[in-house]
């Protein structure tokens, strides 16, 4: 009956699907395969000492639709180095989901968040529709800072997988209703109309600003931000590509760090380079690549505060690949890359995971995608939820 009732919900729920779900309209005609390569941004090498053999922090960071193609076109575009190359331990997961061979960002951003497989389009519940409860839902009730950082809405899939609990991830203004039911420090993303120009009338922004949120929509004010809590809704629904956002994920990310590493308990931070999976889908390997660049910026956001911090596990990893991308041709001295795709869908592939800080060494060989919220709990110390 659970599932009878879910699919009519989604079915109602798809009607304002066009506008979120639109980066995966394209012909074969708009289809781009080279990128020519710009000036490299320096890549600093950071010590691999740490203070402690387990985390006080945890930075998630998912690169949305992110193979090792999408890597590897990433760094011939930097002419050869990437902040990946910082990270000694590497795994892989396999993305399955619990209903299909192919995920979806939803069951695979809940896997991520819950530690659990549950099918395509379910956000943080199991098969059953029943609410399961998040890395960053645990790390609230032990008193740790929170957050999540995106470059789609705030409210699509990937960043609602760690925060709402909905049968499906069309329900954008339910999702957005779920952030008021929590304690998050912050959340730094699209969606700003499903939290204002909704069907029930509400102006969830009044409700946060009540429950003491800082609600700014440009990312220069977000960043100077440097206490309280946080809700960045920088566009409408989603951001733009990269070369309209400028560094809006890096600023983000290093804004959420300064702001969550106040707490002496430690925080849990979620980070996605969303727009990878786009460029996937669009079959254009410029937008692949400068998604890809911006993503690893922001990963040396990260990195950077790692070193210095020496207690703060930091893992890079997909929730699926996307487009099936072939690296096809390249230069690394110039930064050019050709690439083909198969697909412009996501793929079952497996899926690169890097870790760098006290017990990254957890994080190697060939994992389930469930296997990577399980170990971030066991290293916080947190008991698994039944």
């Amino acid at each position: 009956m659970k599932r009878i009732v879910f699919f009519a919900i989604a079915a109602f729920a798809a009607f304002p699907l066009m506008a979120q779900e639109n980066y995966k309209a394209i012909s074969k005609e708009d289809s781009v395969k080279i990128y020519h390569g710009q000036d490299a941004y320096q890549v600093k090498t950071y010590t691999q000492k740490f203070k402690s053999k387990k985390p006080k922090n945890i930075i998630l960071m998912i690169g949305d639709g992110m193979g090792t193609s999408q890597i590897y076109a990433g760094l011939t575009a930097n002419h050869g180095n990437l902040f990946l190359s910082n990270f000694k331990n590497v795994g892989f997961s396999k993305t399955y989901s619990s209903d299909n061979y192919i995920t979806d960002s939803a069951a695979g951003g809940t896997a991520l968040s819950a530690g659990i497989k549950t099918y395509n389009g379910a956000i943080g519940v199991n098969p059953d529709t029943l609410d399961v409860k998040t890395i960053l839902e645990l790390a609230e009730e032990n008193n740790k800072s929170t957050g999540l950082v995106s470059t789609s809405a705030i409210t699509h899939a990937t960043p609602a997988s760690f925060i709402a609990h909905q049968p499906s991830r069309n329900m954008y203004e339910a999702i957005a209703a779920d952030f008021l039911q929590t304690d998050i420090d912050l959340f730094i993303g699209g969606g700003y109309k499903h939290f204002t120009q909704r069907k029930d009338g509400k102006d969830l922004t009044v409700e946060l600003k009540k429950k003491g949120y800082q609600v700014l929509q440009d990312i220069d004010e977000i960043a100077k931000v440097k206490s309280g809590k946080l809700a960045g809704l920088t566009a409408d629904e989603h951001n733009p590509r990269y070369d309209e956002r400028g560094d809006m994920l890096p600023v983000a990310t290093e804004t959420a760090i300064n702001l969550l590493s106040k707490n002496n308990k430690g925080f849990f931070l979620m980070v996605e380079g969303s727009q990878i999976d786009w460029g996937g889908h669009q079959n254009d390997a410029i937008y692949i690549v400068e998604e890809m660049l911006d993503f690893d910026q922001s990963i040396g956001k990260a990195l950077e505060f790692a070193a210095k911090d020496g207690n703060t596990l930091i893992v890079v990893t997909a929730d699926h690949e996307t487009g099936g991308l072939s690296v096809s041709g390249g230069n690394l001295s110039t930064g050019d890359f050709k690439g083909g795709f198969t697909t412009g869908g996501h793929t079952g592939i497996m899926v690169p995971v890097f870790a760098y800080g006290p017990g990254a060494e957890n994080f190697t060989g060939i994992m389930e995608n469930t296997d990577i919220p399980k170990k971030m709990m066991e290293l916080f110390g947190f008991s698994m939820p039944k």
